[in-house]
């Protein structure tokens, strides 16, 4: 996967965290090429990006939510450390779910 011609790693404990806080591989990707940058610590990066959900999470119904993505940049790519998914309503839901 590629993002302004660097090419993008997801390493195994990011792709783990992925799937068990409910995101998809898709919603990563159009975080890290559309998302708004937020703080980060330990010199990271990070982004998020909120998507319409309207859907149930552990029982209880959600209309959107938000995926965080940190990553490192280096020269030739972008290494994803984790991913953050928080579920609730903050007016901003991206209509191009994945």
């Amino acid at each position: 996967m590629k993002k302004a011609g660097k090419e993008i790693y997801i390493i195994e404990h990011a792709l783990e965290r992925t799937r068990k806080r409910g995101a998809t591989h898709g919603e990563v990707k159009k975080t890290l090429a559309e998302g708004k940058e937020v703080e980060a610590k330990y010199g990271r990066k990070a982004k998020e990006l909120i998507f319409t959900y309207n859907k149930e999470w552990q029982n209880r119904f959600y209309p959107e939510k938000k995926v965080k993505v940190v990553y490192t940049e280096e020269k030739q790519s972008i290494v994803v450390i984790t991913v953050y998914v928080y579920f609730g309503k903050w007016g901003g839901g991206n209509e191009d779910n994945l």
